[in-house]
C-alpha cells in the first residue's frame, strides 16, 4: 500500500517535473526568438540612423496591442494566416503612422510565422534603445494609467533617486487600489494601499 503511494507520488512529480521543463523550454526558446528579433531589427536601424524612429513606431504598436484584444488575437493565434495577419497589421500601422523599417520589420515577423513573439520583440529592442542610451527601466504598476503629467514627475523623481537617465513602463493592476509599485532590477518600493492595507491588518492581527 505504501510502497503503491510513493510510486503514485513519484509519478506525479515526474509529470511535473516535465511540465515545468517543457513551460521553462517553451519560455526560454521565446525570448531566444525575440532576442535575434530585436538584435538584427537593432543593428539595421543603426546603420540607417532610425534607432529612435523605429522604437518610436514599435511603441506605438505595442501599445495599441496592449490596448485592443482583437489585435493581440491577430497576432497571437496560430488560426490566422500570414496573409490575414499582415493585411489586418497594414491597416492598423497606416491608421497609427507606422512605415518604413518598422513595418517592413513587422510584415517579415508575420510572413515567418512569429508575430506570436512580437511583443516580446518589441520589449527586447526597447532594451536595446535603453542600453544604447544609458536609460535604467523601470516598471511603475499604478491602478490607473499615469497621465503625461504625472509620468514627467514620477520619471523626474526616480532621475534623481536613482542618480541616471530613468525610462518607465506604465503597467496598470487596478488590485493595487491605488499608491505605486516601482522596479528597478532588484530593487522595489511598494507604495500601494493594498500593501499599506494588509500591513494594518496584520499589525491589527498582533495587537
Amino acid at each position: 500500500m505504501c510502497r503503491a503511494s510513493a510510486r503514485r507520488r513519484g509519478r506525479e512529480t515526474g509529470r511535473k517535473q516535465q511540465g515545468f521543463r517543457q513551460v521553462t523550454a517553451s519560455s526560454t526558446k521565446s525570448s531566444g526568438v525575440a532576442a535575434r528579433y530585436a538584435r538584427a531589427l537593432f543593428e539595421l536601424a543603426a546603420e540607417s540612423g532610425e534607432t529612435d524612429a523605429v522604437a518610436a513606431d514599435l511603441e506605438k504598436l505595442g501599445e495599441a496591442v496592449a490596448g485592443s484584444t482583437d489585435l493581440a488575437r491577430l497576432i497571437e493565434s496560430p488560426l490566422f494566416g500570414a496573409e490575414d495577419q499582415i493585411s489586418g497589421l497594414d491597416a492598423v500601422m497606416k491608421k497609427l503612422g507606422i512605415g518604413g523599417l518598422a513595418a517592413n520589420f513587422v510584415r517579415l515577423v508575420a510572413q515567418n510565422r512569429r508575430l506570436a513573439h512580437l511583443t516580446a520583440m518589441i520589449e527586447a529592442y526597447r532594451a536595446l534603445v535603453a542600453e544604447r542610451r544609458g536609460e535604467i527601466r523601470v516598471h511603475v504598476t499604478s491602478a490607473a494609467k499615469l497621465t503625461a503629467t504625472q509620468a514627467k514627475k514620477v520619471t523626474e523623481a526616480l532621475k534623481e533617486a536613482l542618480g541616471s537617465e530613468v525610462r518607465i513602463e506604465n503597467q496598470v493592476d487596478p488590485s493595487i487600489m491605488g499608491g505605486l509599485v516601482v522596479r528597478a532590477g532588484s530593487r522595489m518600493i511598494d507604495t500601494s494601499v493594498k500593501t499599506r492595507l494588509n500591513t494594518l491588518k496584520s499589525m491589527l492581527k498582533g495587537m
